[in-house]
């Protein structure tokens, strides 16, 4: 099978039939048996649509007149055989022969791709140059995404546009009912792989390059796990106490429930819910992994008239659904696929669980929420909407190193030590 052209085809699917980049590689990739072509194609994936409005930009310049909706596929391969030459270490006349290759399906396309392929190498200068006086292009974002990021970081949105075009760092969250972080630290070094603590977190390390999950020491039996450096910090600022009862509302894919669960052995129990059945399995996987215990509920967060019964919680977790506008740089489908009418709708979901979530509080219980978002109008103005609502709500300050202060609670935004963009934010509820 002709890698490029598998490629494509997957890009196809995300580009063309608006599906997710995951579910696209997830049913595309088993296709291909060595291991070394999966990671090629999905590099390809990745980079095509990490850098597709620079990518698009170019093409559109090459082609002169789009392509035809039923050939999306040949438009995705010359996306794919753009995103080689500009980005890859791959020499220019192997990119462009099995790119090429690629088009033995629809034999009129191999003049095409061969011309538009063959002039951009005369033409690249001009066409970067070009690119830098095209605002969507050089900043290679819907116009839509950048004016919202404008108009709420005014001063900083351009870091952060620049910040989501960066392949994201691997963390670790080491547990620490197993072992110590130095430890693992001297545990990965003889294993040859470096990696850095990070100072805000004192679970967490950065490695200096990802590696397969295999070869991590201890891996398969729970001493450590994969997340963000940011989504690490929700089990501290949760600070969960002996005894107490803990909801973790929206878990999937479990990472935070884990986290939990490995500060404080000795809660009364957890219980996680999400409204995904098929991703809630992975939070059943990961507990097993780790040996922990929670009870995992298939479940709508918004309506606990459903599942909750008589159960009031001491700690509530609400990691919010949101625009996932902080994990671009991890899932960066979200530029193609996200729409501006998204975020008034998730708005309103957030609104809905949170408001339900208060009712399962008990009076001096604490709540956290949490996105991982930098939109002002999911995070600080959600919470001030939340506040003016709930007389019985105080908002506790996070005194931390890591953020910016904001009227209501904090925020990491993308790149920040190299971590995800997130916030949170620090609810009581009155005696």
């Amino acid at each position: 099978m002709n890698l490029r052209g598998c490629a494509a085809q997957i890009l196809a699917k995300v580009i063309g039939d608006g599906q997710s980049l995951t579910a696209a590689l997830d049913h595309g990739l088993p296709k291909l048996k060595d291991a070394k072509d999966r990671a090629f194609v999905q590099a390809l994936c990745y980079g095509v649509v990490r850098h597709y409005y620079a990518l698009d930009f170019a093409l559109g310049k090459l082609l002169g007149k789009p392509l035809k909706a039923k050939d999306a596929d040949i438009k995705t391969l010359l996306l794919v055989g753009l995103y080689q030459l500009q980005h890859m270490r791959v020499k220019a006349h192997a990119a462009v022969s099995e790119t090429v290759a690629a088009t033995s399906h629809k034999p009129w396309a191999r003049g095409l791709v061969n011309g538009v392929l063959r002039q951009y190498l005369r033409e690249a200068e001009s066409l970067l140059q070009a690119a830098e006086r095209n605002p969507q292009a050089r900043l290679n974002h819907p116009q839509w995404i950048v004016e919202t990021l404008c108009s709420d970081w005014p001063e900083r949105y351009e870091k952060i546009l620049h910040a989501n075009d960066q392949a994201a760092p691997m963390f670790l969250r080491v547990n620490q009912r197993q072992t110590e972080r130095d430890a693992y630290l001297d545990q990965l070094a003889a294993q040859g792989i470096a990696g850095q603590p990070l100072d805000c977190c004192s679970t967490a390390i950065r490695l200096d390059q990802a590696v397969a999950v295999e070869q991590l020491p201890g891996f398969g039996e729970g001493q450590v796990s994969v997340q963000d450096g940011a989504a690490q910090l929700a089990a501290e600022l949760l600070d969960a106490q002996a005894g107490d009862w803990v909801l973790d509302l929206c878990a999937a894919p479990g990472g935070k429930t884990a986290a939990i669960l490995e500060r404080q052995p000795a809660l009364t129990g957890l219980v996680a819910i999400d409204v995904d059945a098929q991703r809630l399995q992975r939070v059943d996987a990961n507990l097993a992994r780790l040996h922990l215990q929670a009870e995992t509920l298939v479940a709508d967060a918004g309506q606990p008239a459903d599942w909750s019964g008589q159960r009031r919680f001491q700690r509530i977790l609400l990691d919010a659904p949101c625009s996932g506008f902080g994990v671009i740089r991890r899932h960066p489908d979200i530029k193609l696929l996200r729409r501006p009418e998204d975020i008034a709708a998730l708005q309103a979901t957030q609104t809905r669980i949170l408001q339900a979530a208060w009712q399962l509080l008990i009076p001096g219980g604490i709540l956290l929420y949490a996105t991982c978002s930098v939109l002002k109008a999911e995070n600080e103005q959600q919470i001030a909407a939340f506040l003016a609502a709930h007389t019985d709500a105080e908002e506790l300050p996070i005194d931390a190193h890591w953020g910016l202060p904001r009227p209501h609670g904090r925020q990491i935004l993308t790149g920040e030590r190299q971590m995800d963009g997130f916030y949170y934010a620090k609810l009581r509820k009155a005696v």
